[in-house]
Formats: C-alpha cells, sequence, structure tokens
C-alpha cells in the first residue's frame, strides 16, 4: 500500500495544501490550522527559546532535531514539562550537508519523511525558496528572523543545492512539489514533478 506525505512548510505558497489524505507534516508554526497533524518538526534554538519562555505554544506531537535535542540536555525542567509532546528525536545529517545549520526545517521534514516515515510519496507546499527569491516564513511573524538581501542570499546558496542531493537520495520517492510556476532554480531529478495546481 502507498504511503502519502503531506508536507505543508512556511512560505507564502503553503496555502497551495488543501485536506487531503495521507499523514500530515508540518515545520515550526504553520501558517493556518491543519487537521491531523502526525507531527510538527522543530530544528532551532531560537524556536525552543520562545518555547520555553511561553512566548510560542506548538500544538500536537513535535519530532526535534539537533539543537532542540541540546537545548532539551541544558533545560530538564522544560524537557519535563513537555515530554509527552515529544514524538522523537531526528539526528541524521546526511553527509552533502555541512552542518546543522545548513539543514533547515523544511529539509529535516522532507528527510525525516523519506527515511523514517518511509514515504512513497511526498507532497510539498511553501517551499518557495526553491523557486524564487523569497525565503518568507509564517515564523517571521512570531520570531524575528534577518531577512536582508545579503542573509536571504546567503541562504537559498546553502539550501538549494541541499534539496538537490535530498531528492537525488531518495530516488524510488516520488517528490511533487506545489507552487504556483513551475520554474524551479534547482535541478530537478526524474522523481520530482511541479504541479500549480
Amino acid at each position: 500500500m502507498s504511503r502519502t506525505v503531506h508536507l505543508i512548510g512556511n512560505g507564502d505558497n503553503a496555502s497551495m495544501y488543501k485536506p487531503s489524505k495521507g499523514i500530515k507534516v508540518t515545520c515550526n508554526i504553520p501558517p493556518f490550522e491543519v487537521a491531523n497533524v502526525y507531527t510538527t518538526c522543530l530544528v532551532d534554538f531560537k524556536m525552543m527559546k520562545a518555547m520555553t519562555e511561553g512566548s510560542v505554544y506548538i500544538p500536537g506531537e513535535w519530532t526535534l532535531g539537533y539543537r532542540p535535542k541540546i537545548w532539551m540536555q541544558n533545560n530538564p525542567n522544560y524537557y519535563m514539562q513537555v515530554a509527552q509532546h515529544i514524538k522523537g528525536f531526528y539526528l541524521e545529517l546526511p553527509k552533502y550537508v555541512a552542518t546543522y545549520t545548513d539543514f533547515n526545517c523544511g529539509h529535516m521534514a522532507t528527510h525525516y519523511s523519506a527515511n523514517e516515515l518511509k514515504a512513497d510519496e511526498i507532497h510539498l507546499y511553501g517551499f518557495d525558496s526553491i523557486f524564487d527569491f523569497n525565503l518568507r516564513s509564517c515564523t517571521d511573524v512570531y520570531l524575528n528572523s534577518d531577512r536582508s538581501l545579503s542573509n536571504n542570499n546567503r541562504l537559498a546558496n546553502n539550501w538549494r543545492p541541499v534539496w538537490e542531493n535530498l531528492f537525488n537520495e531518495f530516488p524510488n520517492t516520488q517528490f511533487v512539489l506545489h507552487h504556483e510556476h513551475t520554474d524551479a532554480k534547482i535541478k530537478l531529478g526524474k522523481n520530482v514533478e511541479v504541479t500549480t495546481k
């Protein structure tokens, strides 16, 4: 039986997601309520700090990356308060990624969906930096981020090669990118398609 994951990111085009059958995985704080979320992926110290302070609340269960694991180790009281929310820790860092800093939340959630959830098909919504010089994230509403041109350029140059390698790592997984146009700024393999619907 085929296993489909719908991965809702934080970019403008996350709004292309419509309720669908399959496993729902979200990144950070989704831009709208998503029903029946299997897990929310989190990777940043900044998000952990905001959650610990209580300025951000993320419902449901969480899959935490390397830096959130370090945060929990350094903040055992908070860890005990939220342990029931933690579905697990996902600490994979593919060999083609230099550091955990370059492995953003969307990368981790996609890798987790392919590697851990064994998805046959992964639909990605709101991953606009693959297509445009647009690194806006709905998370920016809650947490201040540097969106200067120089920083956006640095991030885009770090993130885009990771996507190419990630898609290539899982040749038997079908990736479907949902965006408003089909002009991707990376090379897409045979297992990646773009839909504007």
